[in-house]
């Protein structure tokens, strides 16, 4: 029998329910199709009318968290990384908006692990500054199994939207931490809060798609020194 020579999929389908937030989220790292274990309501949610929603060729995004604001930056997250991405949340926002973002976050970073799989291959480090207007903002990205998330907005206000501020580096932190991926984010200028926050979110994901790309005549070859990136 002739090996197997098409490309792995890079996707990951997952479920996350816990007292605090109930979870949905099928992700594709290469923008296309999901896999075939996502949830059927997530796919029925495609298509509908939504202020984070999109579809195009080559990429099929739709976001509803309950948090307006953080349904904008997992778009922009998902768009520039080239990324198809589903997801849905119904979290406790009676209490606040922590736990949600939080955990949205986590679910995502999960995924995203499970789909990238090994790093054999791959670039591995990715760096990308992204300006909004008068904002700029700089995101440098390691593959690197060790989780680590140093993050430096320079917010003002005490929301944008819905959205507490303090939860955007947060929301940066558990994805990193859930990844397994070593993140630094610092936005350099800019005096509207929602331009420095997007631009960090666009910054990331350039960041994202470069290291996440496969390097031709690479194959097969672990990009450390050490020979590893496991633990």
């Amino acid at each position: 029998m002739a090996p197997d020579t098409s490309p792995q999929q890079r996707w990951a389908a997952l479920a996350r329910d816990t007292n605090e937030t109930k979870i949905q989220l099928s992700l594709n790292l290469d923008g296309g199709a999901f896999p075939p274990d996502t949830d059927s309501r997530l796919l029925s949610a495609i298509g509908a009318d939504g202020h984070a929603s999109q579809a195009s060729k080559s990429q099929t995004i739709n976001v509803n968290t309950g948090i307006g604001f953080l349904d904008h930056m997992l778009h922009a997250l998902a768009k520039h990384a080239g990324w198809s991405l589903v997801l849905a949340c119904k979290g406790d926002l009676h209490i606040d908006d922590h736990h949600t973002a939080e955990d949205v976050c986590l679910a995502l970073g999960y995924a995203f692990a499970r789909a990238l799989g090994s790093a054999t291959g791959l670039a591995r480090f990715g760096y990308a500054y992204a300006p909004l207007d008068e904002a700029l903002s700089r995101a440098v990205v390691d593959l690197s199994n060790r989780p680590y998330a140093v993050v430096d907005l320079g917010l003002r206000r005490e929301r944008i939207g819905d959205l507490s501020t303090e939860m955007l580096p947060h929301c940066l932190q558990s994805f990193a931490q859930a990844a397994r991926v070593t993140l630094h984010v610092d936005t350099l200028r800019g005096a509207n809060d929602h331009h420095r926050a997007e631009s960090a979110f666009k910054a990331l994901a350039v960041a994202l798609r470069q290291a996440t790309s496969k390097v031709a005549g690479r194959e097969g070859e672990v990009p450390s020194t050490k020979g590893t990136l496991s633990v």
